[in-house]
C-alpha cells in the first residue's frame, strides 16, 4: 500500500529537554545597522528593513553560502540606535522598535506608533517562565517561536489541500510527489505565512521547514517554525492591520519576485488527457474540437503521448508513432492550435543520454558508487494506463553546462511549432547519497531543485518561444511564481478531490503565486461522472488557466449530451471573460495578488466572510461559489451590499440578493452561483472558439463588445 506516514519531524518536540536560549553578553550594534545577540546556542543577528525585520545566523560551511536566486532583491538595512541595560536592550530605527529582554531571553517587535507586530511566545508553565524559547537549537535545526492571539488566523505556506486558515495545523514545507490532494503532502511549498493581524514571516532557505501553527501538540498559542538547517535567515513583515493580506503579498513578492504576465492565448482552454496514444488520435480529437465549435486554444502531448516511455526523457519524438512529427504539428497549426508538450528532468538508463550525461557529470552522482544515481520508481504508483518507468538519472541543474544544455535542448521543439511546456515532476531528490555538482546532496537540494528546474525551462521559453513565454509546472518552491504558472497535480476524480484541488490553488495564491489551474474532471480514475465534470468545469472557468485533463477522455462530448451542453456553455463564458481575465492578470503581475482571491484577501474588513473558504473572488468583482453537491445545492456567504447573480447569457432578470448573510440556492445543471455587486459592470468579449478570433482594440488588448449589466457600465 502507498501511504503517507506521519513524518517524525511533525511530532512535538519535548520542550522540557530543550534549553531556552540565554543571552550570554549584552547585544551590540555593528556597522550602525545590525544588532548582534550572543546566545548560548549561537549568535543571532537582526536588521531593520523598510517593511520589517530580518533575523539570521552566521552561515557556517562553504555550501551554505550558495545563492540559488530565491530572492530578486536584497533590501538595505536602515540605521539603528541601541540603548541597553543589564536586563534589557532597546533597538530603534526607521519605523520600528525592538525590545529585548535578557533573562530569560525574549523579544517584542513594534511599529513606532506602539502597535505590537510580533513577540516571542509567552507560553509558560510552573517549570519555567518560557516553556517555548524564542529561539532554540535542536538536533533537527533551529526553532523560532512567536505568540499567537486567541483564534488568530494564519494563511499561506504553499499549496495545501485542507483549510486555508492554517491555525491548528502542523505542516512541512517539503515538496512531494503527493499522488493526490488528500493529505499533508503537496507539490508546491514555500515557508511564507501571514496573519490578518498585520504580520508575515518568511524563511529564506532551500531547507525543509516545519510549521506548527497553533498546533496543540506543540502549543495552541504559538506559531513554531523549525528550520531543518544549521542556520536560518528569517524575514518578518509588517503591514498594519488594514488590508494586511494584500500588503503581505506585495512585500513578499517584491522580495522573491512576481509572475510575468502569461501570453493571452494561455487564458483559453487547454485540452489534454493522459494520454493521446498516437498521431491519429490527437488529430482526430483536434478535428472534432473544431467541427463541434468547442472553444479551445491549446492541445497537449502528455508524456506517453510523444515520448517512448522506456527511453524518455530526451526531447525526441517516438519514431514509431511520429516518424515525421512536423507533419502532425503542421496539421494542428492549420487548425489554429497552440501546442503543449510534456517533460520531466529525468533520463532513462535505456537512453544513450544517460551514459553521455554521466560522463559529463551532468547527472546527480551516487556517493556509494561514484557513478550516476539511478532513481528507482515506486512501482505501486503505476497501473494499467500509466505503465512502470525504467530506472532514471536525474539532471543536475547546479552544473552550469548541464543547465545550459537542457535549456537549449528546447530550441528544436519551439522551432518545430511547440508553444508551451508542461514541466512535470521535480520532487525526486530525497536521498543523501545523491550528490550534486555544487557539493549539495539530494536532501539539502530537494526543495530548491524545483526552482532550478522551473527556471531553466522558463528561460528556454523566453529564449526560443515565438508565442510568448509560458510555463506550466507541477512542483515549485520559493520564487517559482516567476516562471509563471502552475497546476495542481493528480486530484482524485470525485467531489472532495475537486474542492481540495481548488483549495490548493487558493492556498498557493495566498502564498504569492497568482496563476494556477486544476485538472478539470479529476486526474485519477475515469468515472464518467457527468455532474462532477460539469461543476468542475464551471468552477474552473473562473481561474487563471483552464485545463481539461485526466485519465480518460475529457472532451465535453465524451460525456452525456446534457453535460456536453452545460460545459460548452461554460467554455463560451470563459472566452467572453478574456478582457476581464487579461486585466486581472496584469494586476496580479504588478501586485502579487492572485487571480482567485479567497474571502480573507478580498474582504479583509469583513471577518464573517473569512470562514467561507470554498468560495472566492475571480479578480476584483466576480464572486464564485463552486457547487460540490451532486444534487445542485450550494451554500455561500455574500459580503455586505446588494449582489446580482452573474448571468450574462440569460434573457431573464438576474436574481438580486442582499449581502451580509448566508444564502442557499438550488442550481440547474447550467446554472452557476456567481455574483457581482450592484453598480459593477463586467466587460464581455465576442464569443469565440480561439482567443485569436477575439477582436482587438487599437491598444492591442481584447476589444470589449459589451458590458453586463449594461445599466451599470462604467
Amino acid at each position: 500500500m502507498i501511504e503517507q506516514p506521519v513524518d517524525p519531524r511533525l511530532m512535538a518536540p519535548n520542550w522540557n529537554t530543550i534549553n531556552a536560549a540565554e543571552v550570554v553578553a549584552p547585544p551590540v550594534l555593528q556597522d550602525g545597522c545590525r544588532v548582534l545577540i550572543e546566545l548560548d546556542v549561537g549568535e543571532v543577528l537582526m536588521e531593520f528593513l523598510s517593511f520589517g525585520m530580518r533575523m539570521f545566523t552566521r552561515q557556517q560551511g562553504v555550501n551554505n553560502n550558495i545563492d540559488y536566486g530565491l530572492l530578486v532583491t536584497k533590501p538595505a538595512p536602515v540605521a539603528l540606535e541601541l540603548s541597553a541595560s543589564q536586563q534589557s536592550t532597546r533597538v530603534s530605527g526607521g519605523d520600528y522598535v525592538l525590545e529585548i529582554e535578557h533573562a530569560p531571553f525574549s523579544f517584542s517587535f513594534y511599529e513606532r506608533n506602539g502597535r505590537l507586530i510580533v513577540a516571542s511566545s509567552d507560553d509558560g508553565h510552573f517549570v519555567r517562565e518560557k516553556r517555548l524559547p524564542p529561539v532554540a537549537r535542536t538536533s533537527s535545526g533551529w526553532v523560532f517561536n512567536t505568540a499567537l492571539k486567541s483564534a488568530e488566523p494564519v494563511y499561506g505556506l504553499g499549496e495545501k489541500w485542507s483549510a486555508l486558515n492554517k491555525r491548528g495545523q502542523i505542516l512541512r514545507s517539503y515538496n512531494h510527489d503527493a499522488l493526490g490532494v488528500n493529505g499533508e503532502y503537496s507539490y508546491k511549498n514555500t515557508p511564507f505565512c501571514w496573519s490578518p493581524e498585520g504580520w508575515g514571516m518568511f524563511v529564506n532557505t532551500p531547507s525543509p521547514v516545519t510549521h506548527s501553527v497553533g498546533h496543540a501538540a506543540w502549543s495552541h498559542r504559538t506559531y513554531s517554525c523549525l528550520v531543518e538547517s544549521d542556520y536560518f535567515d528569517l524575514y518578518l513583515f509588517s503591514s498594519g492591520e488594514s488590508n494586511a493580506g494584500a500588503q503581505m503579498l506585495s512585500q513578499y513578492t517584491e522580495l522573491t519576485g512576481r509572475a510575468p504576465i502569461p501570453p493571452d492565448w494561455s487564458g483559453g482552454v487547454i485540452l489534454s488527457k493522459a494520454y493521446y496514444a498516437d498521431a491519429d488520435e490527437i488529430l482526430s480529437v483536434a478535428h472534432e474540437v473544431r467541427k463541434r465549435e468547442m472553444p479551445c486554444d491549446v492541445i497537449t502531448f502528455d508524456g506517453r503521448a510523444w515520448q517512448d516511455t522506456q527511453t524518455r526523457f530526451a526531447f525526441e519524438w517516438d519514431a514509431k508513432r511520429y516518424p515525421e512529427p512536423h507533419k502532425v504539428i503542421d496539421q494542428l497549426k492549420q487548425l489554429d492550435f497552440k501546442i503543449c508538450v510534456w517533460e520531466y528532468p529525468l533520463i532513462s538508463v535505456k537512453h544513450p543520454w544517460f551514459e553521455k550525461f554521466s560522463q559529463q557529470g551532468w547527472l546527480l552522482r551516487d556517493s556509494r558508487t561514484g557513478g550516476a544515481y539511478e532513481y528507482e520508481w515506486d512501482r505501486q504508483a503505476f497501473g494499467d494506463v500509466l505503465t512502470p518507468l525504467p530506472n532514471s538519472g536525474i539532471v543536475d541543474f547546479t552544473h552550469p553546462d548541464a543547465y545550459a544544455f537542457w535549456r537549449d535542448a528546447h530550441k528544436p521543439l519551439f522551432e518545430l511549432g511547440v508553444d508551451m511546456i508542461k514541466a512535470d515532476f521535480g520532487e525526486q531528490l530525497e536521498d543523501e547519497h545523491m550528490l550534486a555538482h555544487n557539493g549539495e546532496n539530494g536532501t539539502t537540494l530537494h526543495n530548491v531543485y524545483a526552482h532550478l528546474y522551473n527556471r531553466c525551462v522558463f528561460e528556454a521559453a523566453e529564449k526560443y518561444s515565438k508565442s510568448g513565454a509560458f510555463l506550466f509546472s507541477r512542483s515549485a518552491w520559493t520564487g517559482s511564481q516567476r516562471f509563471n504558472s502552475q497546476w495542481g497535480g493528480d486530484p482524485q476524480a470525485d467531489w472532495e478531490g475537486m474542492m481540495a484541488n481548488i483549495r490548493g490553488g487558493l492556498s498557493w495564491g495566498l502564498s504569492g503565486a497568482p496563476f494556477y489551474a486544476t485538472d478539470v474532471g479529476g486526474f485519477y480514475k475515469d468515472r464518467r461522472d457527468d455532474l462532477l465534470y460539469v461543476r468542475w468545469a464551471q468552477a474552473a472557468v473562473f481561474s487563471a488557466h483552464f485545463r481539461l485533463h485526466g485519465i480518460g477522455s475529457r472532451e465535453p462530448w465524451s460525456y452525456s449530451d446534457p453535460a456536453n451542453r452545460a460545459v460548452m456553455q461554460a467554455l463560451q463564458l470563459r472566452y467572453q471573460l478574456q478582457s476581464y481575465l487579461q486585466r486581472t492578470m496584469r494586476v496580479a503581475s504588478q501586485s502579487g495578488l492572485p487571480v482567485q482571491r479567497p474571502m480573507v484577501l478580498a474582504f479583509p474588513d469583513e471577518k464573517q466572510a473569512w470562514a467561507f473558504e470554498n468560495q472566492f473572488m475571480f479578480g476584483e468583482h466576480i464572486l464564485v461559489a463552486p457547487c460540490f453537491d451532486p444534487n445542485g445545492g450550494v451554500e455561500f456567504y455574500l459580503p455586505h451590499g446588494k449582489w446580482l447573480q452573474f448571468t450574462p447569457n440569460s434573457d431573464e432578470e438576474p436574481l438580486v440578493l442582499q449581502g451580509g448573510q448566508v444564502h442557499h440556492l438550488q442550481l440547474a445543471l447550467t446554472d452557476m452561483a456567481t455574483f457581482i455587486q450592484a453598480g459593477v459592470s463586467i466587460p464581455l468579449n465576442t464569443p469565440a472558439q480561439q482567443t485569436s478570433a477575439i477582436p482587438r482594440s487599437e491598444s492591442g488588448d481584447f476589444a470589449v463588445e459589451q458590458y453586463w449589466p449594461a445599466d451599470a457600465q462604467r
